[in-house]
């Protein structure tokens, strides 16, 4: 259900958004969740972060990064610092917008696991939707590693996948992983439309194909196979529209799409 400055909508003209950003409208006007907005605006830059989300995974599924663990993770050393850790720590100079551009310009040089490649996707995608500056601004002090993000990127956790609309974040779980290769523990991968999902190491699949890529790391002898997780994330675009239209020093250029929205606020 979609719920905009306490009613719930009924008559909102959705005929100009694009295929992707219709579908993901009508799934969310469509479920049990209730999705909360101040006005058509803020809905808006949620479907247009939510098609960035989908882009993002597809252009980096095209741009040649690698699968690896921490240990052998490698960044480009012009933009990024490889930390003891395996993650990757903005350089002295680099602005965070060329940092996270770089990786999907020079992705052979880049390694990482389907954790950072999630948080890789979202920050590309947050950086499109607001522009350069903005971003620069909000994610100075950027590091890539696993699950760790800036505090002004938060998600939120959400029960029932069957619920996930495009550009949400799902997990497939692999109870029995063989020892030998403890990262097909599980996989990390975004909802691209229906029954379609992005998953680094794995590529853009269908849920039976990322499950039947998992069951080939289970333990010798296992029968229990890998099955979707009954939870997943979802970025917490209420938030981050607070922040972008909180500041009241300067107009914000919000671009939801290929359209571009300027709040003087």
């Amino acid at each position: 259900m979609i719920i905009i400055a306490g009613n719930s909508e009924t008559d909102f003209d959705d005929s100009k958004l694009s295929a992707l950003e219709r579908s993901m409208y009508q799934a969310m006007k469509g479920s049990s969740f209730q999705y909360r907005y101040d006005s058509v605006a803020g809905l808006l830059f949620e479907l247009g972060v939510r098609s960035h989300i989908v882009e993002s995974a597809r252009l980096l599924n095209e741009s040649g990064v690698q699968f690896s663990d921490f240990e052998h993770s490698r960044c480009n050393p012009v933009y990024w610092d490889r930390i003891e850790n395996g993650g990757f720590q903005l350089k002295s100079g680099v602005t965070p917008h060329e940092g996270i551009r770089d990786i999907f310009n020079n992705g052979r040089l880049y390694a990482f696991e389907c954790a950072t490649a999630v948080t890789i996707v979202l920050y590309k995608a947050v950086l499109e939707s607001i522009g350069p500056q903005q971003f620069d601004m909000l994610f100075s002090d950027l590091m890539l590693y696993d699950w760790h993000f800036n505090s002004n990127l938060r998600l939120n956790d959400r029960m029932n996948p069957m619920e996930a609309v495009a550009g949400d974040i799902l997990y497939f779980q692999n109870p029995d992983f063989d020892p030998a290769t403890p990262w097909w523990r599980g996989e990390n991968a975004i909802l691209l439309g229906q029954d379609l999902y992005y998953g680094h190491g794995l590529g853009i699949k269908t849920s039976d194909e990322i499950v039947e890529g998992l069951n080939k790391s289970r333990k010798p002898g296992s029968f229990q196979s890998a099955s979707l997780a009954d939870r997943f994330d979802q970025l917490d675009f209420s938030y981050l529209w607070r922040i972008i239209t909180s500041d009241r020093r300067k107009l914000i250029i919000a671009k939801v799409g290929a359209r571009s929205y300027i709040l003087n606020t």
